[in-house]
């Protein structure tokens, strides 16, 4: 069972019953309903109706008495892992390119998610998001399944967003700005790979050029969507593949992918709390980088 007790504090004269509260903080409406018939929400030790006023500096126990959405196992992992932040509840790897992010099979043990379990010891990782085998960077992992509709919330509303770096070959100008809005699809002539096609997922990117020569871009990248290979197949298109990309570029490969995850923005669940988490890219990924400029 997860329980969790939070201080509340008023945000801009907000004057908040317990429902709306639960609803800001993007609790699912089945839970909520947990909650009110258990009697499983307490203000200040005690249980009051969801039509109460919540007041500033109320500690608000949360108890998760209940069957939570989504079940991950994962045997334990061999490798040491790179954290870059870590509280209670959740946990921030900077993945090595090469790794992959879950295992395809339960019985699989060479995954970031089984690396984090063995770390974890006492307590068990749970998937928010993935980046491809090949991409380094942050992956968000919880520490509770209990997070991970929220988070899921949090990606669909946009509070939570991911940030890359990557270096590209310039087989066409590049503006210094803009987005790309292309859906994307299964590559039906490939299975490891998808294709931009107008029957496809939605799937936007937004894109900033950093630096640049007369063959190669540094771009910054923002994921609107969260589709499989979406940075990947969005840059190919326009003729701008990533350097070192098995998959979509068929120039002569020098080394690991030049894709790097290097900021997360999110809320901090129950608290609504900014958080901002960036890391470096490898030394090995910095000096490829500074190669190409």
């Amino acid at each position: 069972m997860y329980q969790k007790t939070i201080t509340y504090y008023q945000q801009n004269q907000e004057k908040l019953t317990i429902r709306q509260l639960l609803k800001k903080w993007l609790i699912p409406k089945k839970w909520q309903h947990f909650f009110r018939i258990q009697q499983d929400v307490l203000i200040n030790g005690t249980y009051h109706s969801f039509n109460t006023i919540v007041k500033n500096g109320d500690k608000i126990t949360l108890i998760f008495n209940f069957p939570p959405r989504t079940k991950q196992t994962y045997l334990p992992g061999k490798d040491p892992i790179d954290v870059v932040y870590e509280d209670d509840d959740i946990i921030i790897v900077n993945k090595k390119a090469g790794k992959k992010t879950h295992p395809n099979l339960k019985t699989e043990s060479d995954s970031l998610m089984n690396d984090v379990e063995t770390y974890l010891k006492n307590g068990h990782p749970y998937m928010v998001h993935r980046i491809d085998m090949e991409t380094s960077g942050l992956v968000l992992i919880s520490k509770t399944p209990y997070l991970v509709p929220i988070f899921n919330r949090q990606l669909s509303s946009k509070k939570l967003f991911r940030e890359y770096l990557a270096v590209i070959d310039l087989n066409a100008p590049i503006p210094n700005c803009g987005e790309i809005n292309l859906p994307i699809k299964q590559d039906p002539n490939d299975v490891r790979k998808r294709m931009a096609a107008s029957d496809g997922l939605k799937a936007i990117t937004k894109y900033k050029v950093l630096r640049k020569n007369d063959r190669f871009a540094l771009v910054q990248l923002n994921l609107l969507t969260g589709r499989t290979h979406q940075l990947r197949v969005h840059l190919a298109y326009n003729n701008w593949p990533i350097v070192n990309d098995p998959l979509y570029n068929s120039s002569k490969k020098t080394g690991q992918l030049l894709l790097f995850a290097h900021k997360l923005v999110f809320r901090e669940p129950f608290t609504n709390e900014l958080k901002i988490i960036s890391a470096k890219p490898s030394k090995n990924m910095y000096n490829l980088v500074c190669a190409y400029f």
